[in-house]
């Protein structure tokens, strides 16, 4: 599943979106260094769920504009893991944006999952910045509030996302240290 997700991420991202790529490949890294995080089985999962998680962003797949929706929908119709689609679909607090948007019932076709594993994948993505540089949290969720505008749809729902992003990170790291490794810093 991993090897797929990458292909399919290559595919729809490197030539047309080379910056999103380089996120996604730093994003699929951070993930495999999260691994510890997640129970064993799921870390193949974890990193097939970081190499897809912002495919929706390729023009190729733009139904609805909003790129978790859109990669969820993409990969639903092919058949894939429900599990890993809605992983995709809930990326990142994602759950919160479409309020705003007006994709409330198409979201709720996705399963949302609060677990170590959508931790992981929301910590991996929200530690890696648009050109696959590491940063805290805190400073890609201000980076992407400036990127998008004030305005933005993600602005908007900063009330609700903001606290669940640090939550999720908050947990991944005391899962690293329960297990004995260590949070892996920001530019590392």
């Amino acid at each position: 599943m991993t090897e797929r997700a990458r292909k399919t991420a290559r595919k729809l991202l490197r030539k047309e979106l080379p910056e999103r790529w380089q996120h996604t490949l730093g994003v699929a890294r951070r993930a495999a260094e999260l691994a510890g995080a997640v129970p064993r089985d799921e870390g193949p999962l974890l990193i097939a769920a970081a190499w897809l998680h912002d495919i929706g962003y390729s023009s190729e797949l733009q139904l609805t504009g909003f790129h978790p929706i859109d990669g969820g929908l993409y990969l639903r119709e092919r058949g894939w893991d429900p599990r890993l689609v809605a992983l995709v679909a809930h990326h990142s607090g994602a759950r919160y944006v479409p309020v705003d948007r007006g994709f409330s019932e198409i979201m709720a076709t996705f399963p949302f999952e609060e677990s170590p594993l959508s931790d992981a994948l929301t910590y991996a993505d929200q530690t890696v910045g648009p050109n696959g540089v590491r940063m805290t949290v805190e400073y890609r969720i201000a980076e992407a509030i400036t990127r998008h505008g004030p305005n933005s749809p993600n602005a908007r729902a900063r009330v609700d996302r903001v606290p669940y992003l640090l939550a999720a990170a908050q947990r991944v790291r005391d899962r690293l240290h329960h297990v004995g490794q260590p949070a892996v810093r920001p530019g590392q």
